[in-house]
């Protein structure tokens, strides 16, 4: 006796097996698209040492993965830190070195978090359009909670603060300055 309903439910097996089979397989092989495993560490060369900014996925996944994009490109090797204010933050990541510029991909919108912008934050630079965000970030010096919910934070020195404190500063007002300090080399590092 073969029955259309034993044979839909041979079939039904069949398919179920199959599916395990590709489920399992996807579940044990890593995403392509996460590239590593691990959290994501950005990794600046400056003139006196290395910085190892930790990433915050969970916090701003978009700019997370833009700042990951960028620095596997090269985008942000050579780039000066074109504004530094001396007890608030070091700003970064224009390649015109300005401040107006950016890289050719499209802005990010703010994935606004609850995270305090106490010393060593890593925050998106924008215009006053909060979803501007493109290439630029900066480093906070010392505790700047009034930053608190206006600008995406994605990431936080763990170590190497202190080459970030000898980054040359700029204009106490502007913040901008001649011959600034650059990023000798970034990368990314998974841990």
């Amino acid at each position: 006796m073969n029955s259309p309903l034993k044979r839909a439910g041979a079939l039904l097996g069949i398919l179920a097996i199959a599916a395990a089979a590709v489920f399992g397989v996807a579940i044990s092989a890593p995403s392509a698209s996460l590239g590593a495993e691990g959290t994501p560490h950005l990794m600046l060369t400056l003139k006196d040492g290395v910085v190892d900014i930790e990433l915050l996925p969970d916090l701003a996944p978009k700019h997370v993965e833009r700042i990951v994009t960028l620095t596997e490109k090269g985008f942000y090797d050579g780039i000066v830190f074109h504004r530094v204010i001396e007890g608030f933050m070091a700003q970064t990541g224009d390649p015109t070195g300005t401040g107006g510029g950016g890289s050719d991909l499209p802005d990010v919108v703010a994935e606004f978090n609850s995270t305090h912008y106490d010393r060593g934050i890593v925050g998106a630079a924008r215009t006053n359009d909060p979803d501007t965000f493109n290439s630029q970030f900066f480093i906070t010096l010392a505790d700047a909670g009034f930053l608190d919910g206006q600008y995406t934070v994605f990431g936080k020195v763990v170590s190497g603060m202190e080459f970030v404190d000898n980054i040359k500063k700029g204009d106490p007002q502007s913040g901008l300055m001649d011959n600034p300090d650059k990023i000798v080399s970034a990368k990314i590092e998974y841990r």
